[in-house]
């Protein structure tokens, strides 16, 4: 490559795989994304993430290890000094790192400065996060509480224009990722000289609370949504998601309830999505556009109502989960053709692609796989399967998540879920999935392991684990199981020691 890219990681938070019109999703409001990847991006219909929540799924992606490798199961086991990190490589190798969104990868304690040059904070007054604006749960004994349902938001903005510039954001409800996407902007048009750019915007949308301003609100058209999938027979699935359904009260919600929801989920992807389109305007009018490297992918799903759900749990493997969008546009010196790839691929393929495309011989083993020769239109397999996993073992307390002040207190909006992982009945069990193209075979080491054809039942609803028809293909993905752990199950240090 005759000169480094800008890398662009634009990471919104619990963005579902299948909520992009580009993807064949009708309702969905994504003309940013749809536009890209005619002429300069590839989408991959098939990606996944390595753990369906945040923390677990981000130390995955930024190391390139899958969660087992050194134990990054949970939300409060993050990125130490001696482990690998994309962004510190990037800055150690001359890139200027300018991170601005919120963590959950690295111990907040150790600092940033390890890892970027600039960790963004933001300049105005922000309108409040609706975790902790909650007056839209009402009261405690009601079917909304524990729904994460805010709704329409206000979109009058603190101050009048001339107090921020004049900025395309006035209007809007200006909370931290309307300040995170403006930085951004503002450090393109302001590139500091020929360095070469790492901009990370981990955003906080589409995670819920469910709450979005207009004109997002209303540009949902409610009639296009997709069916939800319905709530299976729950002494067939995981008790940890059969729990939470009992926990969060929705079973007496209408249709009508459940699909404003998901309007509400619709309408925060299409902010996101206007949010990326000003990036990319910003790129191509300083004239970096055809030197950047961009990458757009979610940590993880989100149920959105399907099954009944809200939110999202830590060892279930539902596809509206642990597929998420991935799109990557190369730079300009690197051949691709357009469009949407089907190939099966996994979030720490981006770290490989990265790394190669940042010129970096990383001093480490790592597991992704560079996309670039699907993003040039190769038509071989890139994975015969993909994993994802989460859990933990009986007795192993500091995996329980006893950090968060939902464990012990019922006004959290995650009790149901978080508590619920202190049981020691096995509903927080170690779990680990195995999805080729065709089955899903989830492994779980304390309850009924699951299987799944998706080929005639895509929404995971008919467990097929003592049907012996499927014996044969259980058996390949359990000896496909084990090799992948036995591939991954450790990495040997480059550096070796004295005897």
């Amino acid at each position: 490559m005759s000169k480094r890219p800008h890398l662009i990681i634009f990471n919104p938070d619990q963005w579902r795989g299948d909520v992009m019109g580009h993807l064949d999703n009708p309702a969905a409001v994504t003309p940013n994304l749809d536009q890209i990847i005619e002429n300069d991006a590839v989408s991959f219909r098939q990606a996944f993430c390595q753990n369906p929540v945040c923390t677990p799924s981000r130390c995955s992606f930024m190391t390139g290890w899958y969660p087992h490798v050194r134990g990054h199961r949970t939300m409060f086991h993050m990125l130490q000094p001696d482990e690998p990190v994309l962004l510190k490589y990037l800055k150690d190798n001359g890139y200027f790192v300018w991170w601005g969104g919120k963590n959950d990868l690295v111990p907040r304690q150790n600092g940033f400065a390890e890892y970027c040059d600039v960790k963004y904070e933001a300049p105005r007054e922000l309108r409040p996060n609706l975790h902790r604006a909650d007056e839209w749960r009402g009261d405690p004994a009601g079917d909304n509480y524990y729904s994460f349902y805010a709704g329409k938001l206000p979109s009058a903005s603190l101050d009048p224009p001339e107090a921020s510039g004049g900025s395309v954001t006035e209007g809007v409800y200006y909370d931290n990722d309307w300040a995170m996407v403006d930085g951004a902007v503002d450090l393109i048009q302001n590139a500091p000289g020929d360095q070469p750019l790492c901009i990370y915007l981990p955003l906080g949308y589409p995670h819920p609370p469910y709450g979005v301003e207009d004109p997002w609100y209303s540009r949902i058209e409610r009639d296009r949504i997709p069916a939800r999938i319905p709530s299976p027979d729950w002494s067939k699935k995981p008790s940890l998601v059969a729990g939470i359904y009992e926990r969060q009260g929705l079973q007496g919600w209408s249709e009508e309830r459940f699909t404003e929801l998901r309007a509400t989920y619709y309408g925060m992807c299409a902010r996101v999505d206007a949010q990326f389109g000003m990036l990319v305007e910003a790129l191509r009018e300083s004239g970096i556009y055809d030197d950047s490297a961009i990458f757009f992918f979610s940590d993880h799903g989100d149920f959105t109502g399907d099954y009944g759900l809200v939110e999202k749990t830590q060892n279930t493997f539902e596809d509206c989960l642990t597929r998420v969008p991935l799109i990557v546009k190369p730079p300009a010196d690197v051949p691709i053709e357009p469009g949407v790839r089907d190939q099966l691929v996994e979030l720490i393929d981006f770290t490989a692609t990265a790394y190669e495309w940042a010129g970096i011989e990383p001093d480490y083993d790592h597991f992704g796989r560079s996309l670039t020769a699907l993003i040039g239109g190769a038509a071989d397999e890139h994975r015969d399967a993909v994993f994802c996993e989460g859990g933990r073992r009986l007795a192993e307390e500091q995996a329980m998540e006893k950090d968060s002040p939902s464990f012990y207190d019922p006004a959290g909006l995650y009790w149901p879920r978080v508590q619920l992982q202190g049981s020691e009945d096995g509903e927080h069990s170690k779990a680990t999935m195995c999805r080729s193209r065709d089955f899903k075979y989830v492994r779980r080491l304390y309850e009924t392991d699951e299987l799944y054809d998706l080929r005639l039942d895509p929404g995971e609803l008919d467990n097929r684990i003592d049907d012996p028809a499927y014996a044969e293909i259980l058996s390949d993905l359990r000896e496909r199981m084990l090799t992948w752990y036995q591939t991954t199950c450790d990495v040997v240090p480059y550096k070796t020691d004295r005897r």
